[in-house]
């Protein structure tokens, strides 16, 4: 009986079914704000594993609002190294985009409001620019950099947060340099 409820839970066929968006807030390492968007049919389990996946690894679960007012919906579209940046900054501007950021490895990101996204990118990829991802995200107000004990727990716990399956989507405001990304190799 239990593999057929799962077989019908993984295909779609059970009737009544009734899934949730939820979002927790907590704390990693360091005081690193974290973000957890979830899509459960159960809600306490979904809640007893993520509390557990942030106690595990150096965070803690916190109340509705303890960290969302960090964050704001944008829309992302991201150039690899080596993409002229006039060339992007000038179509992504004439697009409506919000702002064009270029990253200390000599990428770019392009932000846009939500609800200009679509625009944005079509108009960019009119353009002849192909991005390398594009997508609606949630994007921190302020980064908070880690060391290197801290920055290896919050790895594990983004991971492990990542691997559960009523997890749709991980935001931090984790900011892990490449120096100490190397130390942790």
């Amino acid at each position: 009986d239990r593999i057929e409820k799962a077989d019908k839970k993984g295909s779609g066929d059970v009737d009544g079914e009734d899934y949730f968006e939820v979002t927790y807030e907590g704390y990693g390492p360091g005081g690193v704000a974290v973000m957890v968007k979830c899509l459960t049919d159960n809600r306490n389990r979904t809640v007893s594993e993520i509390r557990h996946g942030f106690s595990k690894h150096g965070g803690n679960l916190g109340a509705d609002g303890s960290v969302g007012y960090m964050f704001k919906m944008v829309g992302l579209i991201s150039y690899p190294v080596g993409i002229d940046e006039d060339t992007v900054m000038e179509a992504a501007l004439d697009a409506g985009a919000e702002d064009v950021v270029t990253n200390e490895d000599a990428s770019i990101d392009v932000l846009t409001d939500p609800a200009n996204f679509s625009t944005v990118n079509a108009a960019l990829q009119a353009a002849g620019l192909e991005s390398e991802m594009a997508e609606i995200t949630m994007r921190a107000d302020l980064s908070s950099s880690l060391e290197v004990a801290d920055a290896e727990k919050m790895i594990k716990l983004l991971d492990t947060l990542e691997d559960l399956d009523d997890v749709q989507n991980v935001y931090s405001n984790a900011d892990i340099s490449d120096e100490v990304l190397a130390q942790l190799d």
